[in-house]
């Protein structure tokens, strides 16, 4: 939220992250939408709301030219894409549809926040996907968005910025389960 302040998009939008955590605290200093799966009937105050899947090109609000906004952020959704347990298809390739979907939304500059676990690659029972970092980065490079910047969040060590070479990326993955928070630019 700290960093969506300093930025200053013309345009927020979030998919999937939670209305109670996050989304409150971006609405607390400027208007933002949020596009969901799930059907969302709450009135919260600065926040507008849009059923989406956003694994499916049809439900969202594509312009044509350079993208719907500026700025989105993806907190603790991706991972549950194509998994079927908020609604959705389930679909071996939510993640990457998804991915190519916000890529699509993103105008040429814009940044996406993406929040993800991350660690050895799986489908844990009933619950997500941990991803390979690398499937992430590469997945938002195929769509024209260069990462930023990673930072990792461990229950032991709190936030800490991560190198992004490959041997970096290579050892992350190594990992049982980290939080990965990127940031990527959509580049032009």
């Amino acid at each position: 939220a700290r960093a969506i302040h300093t930025a200053k998009p013309v345009k927020h939008v979030d998919v999937g992250s939670r209305v109670d955590g996050f989304v409150a605290h971006v609405a607390s200093f400027r208007d933002c939408e949020v596009f969901d799966v799930r059907p969302i009937s709450t009135l919260v105050p600065g926040v507008s709301f849009r059923q989406a899947d956003l694994m499916s090109p049809n439900s969202l609000p594509f312009d044509e030219g350079d993208g719907y906004c500026d700025s989105i952020s993806c907190l603790h959704a991706i991972e549950h894409f194509g998994l079927g347990r908020y609604g959705d298809p389930v679909n071996p390739q939510g993640y990457q549809q998804g991915i190519t979907n916000i890529a699509k939304l993103l105008k040429r500059r814009g940044t996406l926040y993406l929040s993800t676990p991350i660690g050895q690659e799986r489908v844990e029972f009933n619950a997500n996907w941990v991803f390979d970092p690398r499937s992430i980065v590469n997945c938002a490079k195929a769509q024209g968005m260069s990462l930023q910047k990673l930072t990792i969040i461990t229950p032991d060590n709190g936030p800490k910025e991560s190198a992004t070479d490959p041997q970096a990326l290579a050892d992350l993955a190594l990992l049982h389960y980290q939080l990965g928070l990127f940031k990527f630019i959509k580049m032009g």
